[in-house]
């Protein structure tokens, strides 16, 4: 049961983004498109779970003194690999996400469940955690992405949804637009939390 409730409580009780409001860095800036959202998101995934396992199989033999920079070290080992795979395999993918593909290393989903869960719990729940987590994370990036480009571009993943006489809304994929979309999905959450 322990393994079930930490794979779901990322996805919606304790979504990285709308619920504690971590990982702002690359939700705004990475959401100007779908493909972008779901690429950051599986890559996130990944180094969480990936982190997550390793950092509950070391956690008895790191030294307290030095136990952050070790996390920080083995972030950084999965998020190289991250790196240079989508480099490998997905160039436009790549080229897309930039600079927020190295900077997984410093995210606070990242850093902050390796801390708080991964360096007490057992190895499975551990992993069961970097699941719930990654899919949270990359549910939110998809949302915000959505809306985003819909309204932006009048498409989904490149697919023209919206009729060509639509008149795309600038803004939308624009750093405004991200504030804006974030804010309103919040409030939108908050509001049906009060509800129940």
């Amino acid at each position: 049961m322990s393994f079930f409730k930490e794979l779901t409580k990322g996805i919606i009780k304790e979504n990285p983004t709308f619920v504690i409001v971590l990982g702002m860095c690359p939700t705004l800036a990475t959401t100007t498109s779908v493909k972008n959202a779901i690429g950051m998101g599986i890559a996130a995934t990944f180094v969480l779970i990936c982190s997550n396992i390793m950092i509950s199989l070391i956690k008895n033999i790191t030294p307290d003194k030095i136990r952050i920079p070790v996390y920080v070290v083995v972030i950084a080992a999965f998020v190289s690999v991250v790196d240079m795979a989508m480099a490998a395999y997905l160039p436009d993918l790549h080229k897309s996400l930039g600079l927020f593909i190295p900077l997984i290393v410093v995210n606070c989903i990242i850093l902050g469940r390796a801390e708080a869960f991964a360096n007490k719990n057992n190895v499975l729940n551990s992993m069961a955690d970097g699941i719930g987590m990654g899919l949270g994370f990359t549910l939110s990036l998809s949302v915000v992405a959505t809306i985003r480009e819909l309204l932006g571009n009048g498409t989904w993943l490149d697919m023209r949804i919206l009729p060509q006489s639509y008149n795309p809304m600038l803004i939308a994929i624009l750093a405004p637009g991200a504030f804006f979309t974030l804010g309103f999905l919040m409030a939108a959450i908050n509001m049906l939390k009060e509800k129940r």
